[in-house]
């Protein structure tokens, strides 16, 4: 995709807006089709901190506010592409998942019995799979973001790809996010899992804790969070491999979020071949989710 494509769009409206973690989602238009873009403001250059209030490379200084010992400014930085401002993800054509992914919205607590799974959240699933995921396969088939790969096991059963999530700017340490996709494609969710899948889920552990300090040897082991979303964003089963500066909001809070090592402890416990099938799952749900329109907005009491 050119630089062009980008630059066709138009605006509709704003999704979604997060001050705190300077994020900001836009619906919009190309070429009739609809599109959304994710604009998130990048981090502070470190070596360059030292200049930024020089008088000659910060001209627009603004006092907004003073009390005592502490005093409040405004100003403007000049701004390159060698030290860009902002970092979008364009998304196009967007589907109707995606516009209600972004979009603000209030969220319910869904307690998922064993028999509302099969009811509600597996049909939903199979509908999410297939065309929707492709994006998955063509990383897996090598036909997409090759160049982007950190480490691959190509086992059937125990493999995975890692490689950089798209909120990574692949700059910035404190931001690290990669994101571990299965090789297999009968896994779709945390609900799937089971103690036959010990060996996958460890080996993702150990694997992702032993090759990411190679490549970037400031990053510890300890300093590394991994972790599984349930509800997921698309239904090819992944792991989650952030640092622990990195502010995930919502990814990362209970009812959304489940850790790596809490989920191996678990299945540990579990009886040869049983798993989460079985369990009752509570977890946080958005009322612009197709899960939730299509689904549990329907069930009563």
């Amino acid at each position: 995709m050119d630089l062009e494509t980008i630059r066709k769009f138009t605006f509709q409206r704003i999704l979604s807006e997060d001050p705190k973690n300077k994020f900001l989602a836009i619906l919009g238009e190309i070429q009739d089709q609809p599109a959304v873009i994710i604009a998130e403001k990048t981090a502070f250059d470190n070596p360059t901190v030292s200049e930024l209030f020089q008088p000659n490379l910060t001209p627009d200084v603004t006092l907004t506010e003073r009390n005592d010992v502490y005093h409040s400014y405004t100003a403007t930085i000049a701004q390159d592409i060698a030290k860009p401002g902002i970092k979008a993800t364009l998304i196009w054509p967007a589907t109707q998942t995606h516009i209600r992914k972004y979009s603000k919205q209030a969220r319910r607590m869904i307690r998922e019995t064993p028999e509302l799974y099969q009811q509600i959240t597996l049909p939903y699933i199979t509908s999410q799979l297939g065309p929707r995921i492709q994006w998955v396969y063509n990383i897996l088939n090598h036909t997409a973001e090759t160049d982007r790969i950190v480490y691959e096991d190509t086992d059937p059963n125990t493999g995975f790809i890692l490689l950089p999530d798209l909120k990574w700017d692949r700059v910035t340490l404190s931001s690290f996010y990669l994101m571990a996709l299965v090789n297999r494609r009968d896994l779709h969710s945390l609900h799937d899992l089971n103690t036959t899948h010990l060996p996958l889920l460890k080996n993702i552990r150990s694997s992702a804790l032993r090759e990411i300090p190679l490549q970037w040897p400031t990053v510890s082991p300890d300093q590394l969070r991994l972790y599984i979303h349930y509800q997921p964003s698309y239904y090819h089963f992944h792991v989650h491999v952030t640092h622990l500066e990195y502010e995930g909001g919502d990814g990362m809070a209970v009812g959304r979020a489940w850790l790596l090592d809490d989920v191996i402890a678990q299945l540990e416990e579990m009886a040869e071949g049983r798993g989460f099938e079985g369990r009752t799952i509570t977890y946080v749900l958005g009322e612009e989710s197709g899960l939730w329109k299509e689904g549990f907005s329907n069930v009563k009491g």
